[in-house]
Parts: structure tokens; C-alpha cells; sequence
């Protein structure tokens, strides 16, 4: 028993001096008295005192920020900063608190003054310098995340190829007029943004502030956190939110949730970075939890090598419309779709048809921004991309015929009568606005279906 408190006690003085400087920076824990108290005029004294939190907040000057899952949910700005709610004991008890308010924001942290503590040099959030803040203890993931999807590259890249033919890639996204990348800041890094949106805030798209007492949570809330950034998109479908489509099967019947297949090492980055989601070696796939599926039956041996999986196992999915960026209006709304189209991204992946899904694109997206602001390369990408709805099921409206039925009879097109039954499913040219053609069509089914589909049947 000695020997075990005496290993226990070893343990307890090398993360110390871990925590103290050997591991991380030796930083002071501002607003302690001798005695370990918290002092009133302190960063921890103003921020757990809801009181005083109340009287010298201020107010909102705008509407809090929402997206294409609808208005964020309103937090009072004092209700944001509140550290002594739920969390608070197990955020003193870690790791991140040893480091102290001003090891991570900077600022005058002895201060109980709020314009004096919050100022100089002073950060709201620190994990937007990240290498700088967060590197010190996490140097490889800190160092990863700089290419990591959740920093928005691909984004960034689409809007800087398509404002400018000259333009390579999310490089060149700095070397947009200011107040462009002034609006893509206000309006579409809500959810693209740093480690603490998932691990000690709530996005702002889900109504900002800190979630769980400033308590730094390693694994994330995927239905608070993961849900709330890709409500429109992923969880929309995967939980079933819409009257037009079921819950997915991985969540309904096997009750997995996202970081079932997204973990950490594919979230944080892998420092090497990709053009765009799909290219990223570290994302899950079909094949990884069914390594025979294109030989477990005849549909997929037939269909496997021609078909993405979710061609024949989604349903309808929810599809952005065309958005204008400054005042908020879409030119056209978002709305349940299901399309079938040439795969957008062969280069990536190798089947030659594939689930698409409009993107919010549109040649006046920036307007309002700026005099002019309208994209000069718009047709540098389609309106539609390659897409994998989260919304899987066995039998799915594609798959589930009438007894008696062909096959195929739900998905294939055929003429009876001079009416094409199944049409809807595929995109062609005519599905298209005019200002979307030169950019879309290269990708539409027409005259890449069979012929003997388009005759009559007698």
C-alpha cells in the first residue's frame, strides 16, 4: 500500500511540473489570493458572479447569427460568459484551469474592471491563435488543424477560384477585396472555426457562449455541437428531421451518432492539405464497415463499380437554394431533393453516376458587399455537388418495388405512353436556371442514359 501511494505521489509531482513548465508554458493563474480564494476583482470573480455579470454586460447591437437550419437559439450576452454553471467544478479540476484566465486570453487579469481586464493585447478567442495558445500542450494537433476541413479551406477556395479566373486555391482567399472577406467572416465561418466551437463553446450558429462552465470537453456533444453546425445538411437527414424522409438506419436501428464514424484524428487534420472533403485520406467510408459490399448480392455486383452507394440506399435530401450573402434572401429556396447526375469529382471518385445536391452558388452571392462584387469565374464550379446524404436505410423508395415489379422498376426511366417515369430522379440541362448552364451541364445525365429507356413501351 506504501509503495502504491508513493508511485501515486510521483505521478501527482511529474504532472505538476508538466502543467508547471516542462510540458507547457509556465503561465501564473491571475485573481488568487495566498490563500487560494478567488479574488472579487478578477477574471473567475467577475465571471462567476452572475450578478455583476447582469449589470455591466452589454447589450447585443444584432440579431444573433443563424443559417439554413433556421434563427439560433438566444443566449443573453451575461449567459454566454457565466462560468459558474454546470461544468464549472470539473473545469477547476483540470488541466486547462492551471493555465489560467490570461495564459489563454491575455488582458489584465487582475482587474474588475471590464473595459481595463479586457484590454490591450486581450483575445476573446484564443483558439483563433491557436499555434500560438493551443500548440504549447497540443503541438501536433495544433499543427494538423491548419489544413483540417473545419477551417473552411475548401470553402475558401471556391469562393476565391470563382470571384477571380487567376485565383488557385483557399490560398488566394486573402487576396479578396476586404470587405468581401469582411462578409464571408460575418456570415460563413459561423460554423468554419476553431478548437474551442467544439470543445468549450457552443457555435454561434447554435446561440454562442460557453457550454459547460468553460469546462474543456474532449469528446464533443455531437447532437449540441456537431448537429447544430450541420443541421441543414447531415443532421437534418441523419435524424430524420423532415416528414419527406425517414431517420437514417446508422441512427434509428444501431443508435450511432456522428463521431461513430467521424473521430478525432479525421476532424483534427493530418496537415496535408486537399482541395477539397472528399480528397481527405482519413474520411470513413462504406467499405470500411462493409469490406464485401459489392459482392454481398447481385444489385451491387451489377451496379457497384457504376453507382456511389447512396444512389440506390438514400432518400430525399435536403438541398440548399441560392443565396445572396449581405441580405440574407436566397434566391431560391432550400428544399428536398433527390438527383442523380455524373459524378462531379471523378478524379476523386471512380463511379460514373452520383447523388448531387445544389449548392448555395450564385452569381450575385456577394452583391451588397461591395459596388461590384458579382463573380467573374462563376462557371469555375458546378451548382451541384457530389453528395453523401446522411440519411441511409436498406430499402429505400429506389429499392422497395411492388410485388410483382421489375427491379429497376423505381429507378430506371421508361416511357409509357410518351410520359418518362422516373425522370425526376436524374438532373438534366432542362433542370437548370439559365444562369447555372454553362457551369452545371457537363454534368447532366442527358445522353448518358441507356437509349432503350426513352422508347415506348407497346
Amino acid at each position: 500500500m506504501r509503495d502504491s501511494k508513493i508511485g501515486s505521489g510521483l505521478v501527482l509531482i511529474f504532472v505538476t511540473l508538466w502543467l508547471a513548465g516542462i510540458g507547457c508554458t509556465n503561465y501564473q493563474i491571475p485573481g488568487k489570493g495566498d490563500s487560494g480564494e478567488i479574488k472579487a476583482n478578477s477574471c473567475e470573480g467577475c465571471h462567476t458572479d452572475y450578478d455583476r455579470l447582469i449589470a455591466v454586460h452589454s447589450p447585443d447591437t444584432a440579431a444573433p447569427v443563424g443559417g439554413c437550419g433556421g434563427a439560433a437559439p438566444h443566449y443573453e450576452p451575461y449567459d454566454r460568459v457565466f462560468m459558474g454553471g454546470a461544468g464549472y467544478d470539473d473545469f477547476k479540476a483540470s488541466g486547462h484551469y492551471s493555465v489560467g484566465c490570461t495564459g489563454c486570453h491575455n488582458g489584465n487579469g487582475d482587474s474588475g474592471d471590464k473595459n481595463e481586464a479586457h484590454s490591450g493585447d486581450w483575445i476573446k478567442s484564443p483558439s483563433l491563435a491557436h499555434q500560438e495558445k493551443c500548440a504549447t500542450c497540443h503541438e501536433t494537433v495544433s499543427e494538423n488543424f491548419m489544413t483540417s476541413l473545419h477551417n473552411g479551406t475548401g470553402q475558401k477556395r471556391k469562393v476565391a477560384m470563382r470571384s477571380n479566373s487567376e485565383y488557385t486555391g483557399s490560398m488566394d482567399f486573402d487576396k479578396l477585396p476586404a470587405h468581401q472577406i469582411e462578409g464571408y467572416d460575418a456570415k460563413c465561418s459561423i460554423c468554419h472555426g476553431t478548437c474551442g466551437n467544439c470543445h468549450v463553446v457552443r457555435p454561434k450558429i447554435a446561440g454562442g457562449g460557453l457550454s459547460k462552465g468553460h469546462n474543456f470537453n474532449k469528446t464533443p456533444d455531437w447532437y449540441n455541437v456537431c448537429v447544430s453546425c450541420h443541421t441543414s445538411r447531415g443532421g437534418h437527414a441523419f435524424l430524420g428531421v423532415s416528414s419527406e424522409a425517414e431517420p437514417d438506419f446508422h441512427r434509428d436501428e444501431l443508435k450511432m451518432d456522428c463521431l461513430s464514424c467521424h473521430d478525432g484524428h479525421e476532424l483534427h487534420g493530418d496537415s496535408q492539405p486537399v482541395e477539397q472533403r472528399y480528397a481527405y485520406s482519413e474520411l470513413p467510408t462504406c467499405e470500411g464497415c462493409h469490406p464485401n459490399g459489392g459482392t454481398s448480392n447481385n444489385y451491387h455486383s451489377v451496379h457497384y463499380d457504376d453507382f456511389q452507394c447512396q444512389v440506390c440506399h438514400s432518400q430525399s435530401y435536403n438541398s440548399c437554394g441560392a443565396c445572396h450573402i449581405a441580405d440574407g434572401h436566397a434566391e431560391i429556396e432550400a428544399f428536398m431533393d433527390f438527383k442523380i447526375a455524373l459524378n462531379t469529382i471523378p478524379d476523386i471518385k471512380e463511379h460514373k453516376f452520383a447523388l448531387v445536391r445544389r449548392t448555395l452558388a450564385y452569381p450575385d452571392n456577394w452583391v451588397g458587399y461591395g459596388e461590384d462584387l458579382a463573380y467573374e469565374n462563376f462557371e469555375a464550379f458546378p451548382t451541384f455537388n457530389y453528395t453523401t446524404p446522411h440519411n441511409i436505410l436498406k430499402k429505400t423508395p429506389q429499392t422497395d418495388v411492388e410485388d410483382g415489379a421489375s427491379c429497376y422498376s423505381n429507378c430506371h426511366i421508361r416511357n409509357e405512353g410518351g410520359t418518362l417515369i422516373n425522370s425526376e430522379l436524374y438532373l438534366w440541362t432542362d433542370s437548370l436556371h439559365t444562369w447555372e448552364v454553362e457551369a452545371t451541364q457537363a454534368y447532366t445525365v442527358d445522353g448518358e442514359l441507356p437509349g432503350s429507356w426513352f422508347v415506348e413501351n407497346n
